[in-house]
């Protein structure tokens, strides 16, 4: 199964909800990064979910 691609222009747009930050989008992982929060937020069907109870703890 190929990885869904978000759409740019909403990349654009989209920011941390936490840091209100800029987020990188990792396609392999499926995931938009937030480098400030340390949480990675999970892309379903190419639809960010960008809810807190939703994202991944990054590693130190």
């Amino acid at each position: 199964m190929t990885p869904q691609s978000v759409d740019p222009k909403l990349l654009e747009i989209l920011v941390c909800p936490v840091t209100k930050g800029p987020l990188t989008y990792d396609r392999e992982a499926q995931e938009l990064i937030s480098k400030g929060a340390r949480l990675a937020f999970p892309v379903r069907d190419g639809i960010p979910i960008m809810l807190v109870d939703e994202a991944r703890q990054l590693d130190s």
